[in-house]
């Protein structure tokens, strides 16, 4: 399983030309933060690979601190407010979660991405569906796109800063 998880400052789905999914680091003026997470399931992947990839995304330290009492305001210190050093769950953040099987893409051999480690559709819904259950167990907002659908995933790159996991 691989995730690429974004820092945003907003991120959006659109299928058919209606958003189906919206995320706002800023929604109501906190600061908390945003994250996109580009999710792609393996053929082979370990049975709870899922819990490590929900873990990360609730939990990397990748998030500015959020305003407020025990948080940066973004307006102080260039230092403190460089630093990221909060999890989505530590500040609250919105959550945007699109399955993404391209991301399994083998590309070493040929002109042509090959497909193959990529978990069937009946396979890999329900695990992104675990992972989305799994973010909201912890309190956080979570948008997603439609599973199978031709998305268009738009989003504003706070950073940038990205990174990938492997479970």
């Amino acid at each position: 399983m691989k995730a690429v998880i974004s820092t945003v400052t907003e991120a959006s789905v659109t299928v058919d030309g209606e958003v189906v999914g919206a995320v706002d680091g800023n929604r109501d003026g906190a600061g908390r933060g945003a994250l996109l997470a580009l999710i792609g399931v393996g053929r082979d992947d370990d049975p709870d690979a899922w819990r490590t990839v929900a873990r990360k995304i609730a939990e990397l330290r990748i998030l500015r601190p959020a305003a407020g009492p025990e948080g940066s305001d973004g307006q102080g210190d260039p230092d403190t407010d460089a630093r990221r050093d909060a999890g989505a769950v530590d500040n609250g953040a919105e959550v945007l979660v699109v399955s993404q099987f391209t991301l399994l893409g083998a590309t070493a051999r040929g002109r042509r991405p090959s497909w193959s480690a990529a978990a069937p559709g009946d396979v890999a819904e329900p695990v992104i569906d675990r992972i989305v259950a799994d973010l909201r167990e912890r309190g956080l907002r979570v948008e997603t796109g439609v599973f199978g659908a031709q998305m268009s995933v738009s989003s504003v790159n706070d950073g940038p800063y990205t990174v990938l996991v492997e479970a």
